[in-house]
């Protein structure tokens, strides 16, 4: 079984109880027995975002939660990934997709993954799968 990428969407829609996507992302993630992923880039993108949205408090206890996590390998983005997301991001002008965004899709496209557990539309652009999937 091949791990899963948790993108930004992902980790804070499990988080946030208000967000539309917070059953699906909970459901998730509780019943995934498989390893997760996740990079620096998505894990300062996501301690952001709880920090603006929700407080520095619970952005700080998902820091410590992600630390002690034994099922999930954060990966930093490497050289030849940042160089190949620039390429990306240049090529790709016909999407919305964020620097942060080709990132992602480049660590998995070296990790070789295809599943991802994000909530926006760029990720199937990109041609990877959502996580549901990976779990059927």
């Amino acid at each position: 079984m091949k791990p899963v990428f948790v993108d930004t969407g992902g980790w804070f829609a499990a988080l946030a109880r208000r967000d539309q996507d917070h059953a699906a992302a909970s459901d998730f993630l509780r019943q995934w027995r498989g390893r997760l992923v996740t990079t620096d880039y998505v894990l300062d993108e996501t301690l952001t975002l709880i920090q603006s949205r929700i407080d520095h408090a619970t952005a700080v206890d998902f820091l410590d939660a992600i630390e002690r996590s034994s099922t999930l390998d954060l990966v930093f983005v490497a050289p030849e990934d940042y160089y190949k997301a620039l390429d990306l991001f240049r090529q790709r002008a016909d999407k919305q997709w964020s620097f942060t965004d080709c990132t992602r899709f480049t660590v998995m496209a070296r990790m070789e993954l295809s599943h991802a557990l994000a909530f926006d539309n760029h990720f199937q652009q990109a041609g990877f799968l959502p996580a549901t999937d990976a779990a059927t």
